[in-house]
């Protein structure tokens, strides 16, 4: 039971930290990276450990981990960036 909590926590701070290094990426709500996170970290922990047996709690750990910074990638919308303000090229 306790990799579940591990998972969660892993998925919180893989959301958390997206927001934080890349905020630009996230235009809409700021739930939905954390959500993705969250959701992606458990899911992978529980079907590892479901298919390990639960001999190998690291791994499962390492796979919620990976899954996680994966798929928080998805809601990113890079188009929807701001315009770096500065200097501006004139054909």
């Amino acid at each position: 039971m306790w990799e579940t909590i591990a998972s969660v926590l892993i998925g919180l701070a893989v959301g958390v930290g997206a927001l934080l290094v890349r905020p630009d990426l996230y235009p809409g709500p700021r739930a939905l990276p954390v959500g993705t996170a969250l959701v992606s970290a458990v899911l992978a922990g529980r079907i590892t450990h479901y298919v390990m047996d639960g001999r190998t709690p690291l791994l499962e750990l390492a796979v919620a981990a990976v899954s996680a910074v994966l798929l928080v990638s998805v809601p990113a919308r890079p188009d929807l960036r701001p315009e770096p303000r500065g200097r501006h090229r004139h054909p």
